[in-house]
């Protein structure tokens, strides 16, 4: 292999996005720092933190609260996850105006692949690209923007100059800059590798790059090590998508809905979201796993198995079971409850999986002709649920009742490597005159 000797990666990273955006559509906090929880609570954490905020010491994770102490002109605003994501797909629209996206990695980071191109005309895109984003949506929203031969070098140069900033770390100049990132800043070293290699003698980015890249497979036991080795020495090896294995969704609860029946209505909706993700990239599952946390930090799951399915009717009658074996587990004595009906739940999360596709599985010889014509209709009942909700981008057709709880956007929070669609927003609709709820104005 031979290492390119011109840039060929534009990766793009927004600084602070949840909270930039926050500023930038709220004047009233220009001159503030400002802060993101998922829902209005003191007892609430901080998802996202600009700038200013920063600078005072708040950091993800942080409680409201305590950051209130240390922060008292701090501005707290609650996530909306919708607004988000609009705001990304103009963000799109701005840069493609001067250079198309190859690949969004998550709601706030982008890649452009341009080919080869000279010194001048990767700076001049650059500011191109800055100036369009802030004409077309506001200066508060910042880009920070690296350059290399490979989308893990120009991410790595991204990063190196925040917020507002620009680094190039040309293929011929390496390792050069490289050497001050610390280790922990190279996407795929967490604490647990950079633990494994500092066991192995690898304390900075000059021992790194010094070892071979057979060392570095050694050091990750598997072929990660040397793909991320290779693209630090330059080259652009790209990486396999890995398959998918499950879908799932979790949700904070907070004030009546920490009740077990509130617990479990907030699952209804999740199980409902996660199938019809699940529905539209063509899959089915035969595990279901829910998992509670309590008030108490104490974590109950319970596992369920089935024969293939992707029809609400099912995976929701399954979630109802295996919810109902955590809270028969929750109240034995192992818990140590002080007494019935105590029983709180703060976080609820559920997962389809076990994947399989429609032509990857044989019925099962013993099931009845009845039972598999009933399993057939259920999942074509889903798919004109589907369509429907769809074509009025509304919550019109659910089975059974479904109810947001307080901070909306259950199933539909933004993570890396899944920006949600319109969907994952609907509300309820008016029908018929009775109350349902319509979506709000973004």
């Amino acid at each position: 292999m031979r290492i390119l000797d011109n840039i060929s990666s534009l990766y793009i990273d927004f600084d602070a996005f949840f909270a930039n955006v926050e500023k930038q559509l709220n004047p009233d906090t220009w001159h503030y720092p400002v802060g993101v929880t998922p829902f209005p609570s003191e007892h609430s954490s901080l998802i996202a933190q600009c700038y200013v905020a920063k600078a005072y010491g708040l950091h993800r994770g942080m409680k409201v609260s305590e950051a209130k102490v240390i922060c008292p002109d701090l501005r707290v605003i609650t996530a909306r996850h919708n607004v988000y994501v609009e705001i990304h797909h103009k963000i799109i629209a701005a840069i493609e105006k001067h250079i198309s996206v190859k690949k969004v990695w998550s709601v706030d980071e982008m890649e452009c692949d341009f080919g080869a191109r000279d010194d001048e005309s990767c700076l001049s895109l650059t500011r191109k690209i800055k100036a369009q984003i802030a004409e077309d949506i506001g200066p508060h929203i910042t880009p920070s923007i690296g350059l290399s031969s490979c989308n893990l070098l120009a991410k790595i140069a991204a990063e190196m100059k925040k917020p507002n900033g620009f680094e190039v770390l040309h293929p011929r100049d390496l390792p050069g800059k490289l050497l001050e990132v610390p280790l922990r800043d190279i996407p795929g070293i967490a604490t647990n590798m950079e633990l494994r290699l500092n066991r192995a003698g690898i304390q900075t980015m000059e021992d790194f790059w010094n070892i071979s890249a057979k060392q570095a497979r050694a050091i990750w036991r598997s072929v990660e090590g040397e793909r991320i080795w290779w693209m630090i020495h330059g080259y652009p090896v790209e990486k396999i998508p890995p398959k998918r294995s499950m879908f799932g969704h979790s949700r904070q609860l907070s004030g009546e809905w920490t009740t077990p029946k509130r617990a479990e209505d907030c699952l209804r909706l999740l199980t409902a979201q996660a199938a019809r993700r699940m529905r539209k990239e063509g899959f089915l599952a035969t595990k279901l796993n829910i998992s509670l946390r309590t008030l108490d930090e104490n974590r109950i799951s319970k596992e369920v198995r089935f024969s293939p399915a992707r029809d609400d009717y099912t995976l929701l009658r399954k979630m109802r079971m295996a919810f109902w074996a955590c809270l028969d587990m929750a109240q034995s004595d192992r818990l140590r409850f002080a007494r019935p009906g105590t029983l709180r739940v703060r976080q609820v999360h559920i997962t389809l999986h076990g994947l399989t596709t429609k032509g990857a599985f044989t019925d099962n010889l013993f099931s009845k002709t009845e039972d598999r014509k009933k399993q057939d209709n259920l999942s074509r009942l889903s798919d004109v649920i589907d369509q429907t909700n769809q074509k009025y981008q509304s919550n019109i057709l659910t089975i059974g009742p479904q109810e947001q709880p307080p901070g909306d956007y259950a199933g539909g929070k933004i993570a890396f490597g899944r920006i949600p669609d319109a969907m994952a927003y609907a509300k309820r609709v008016q029908l018929n005159g009775k109350d349902k709820r319509r979506p709000k104005a973004s």
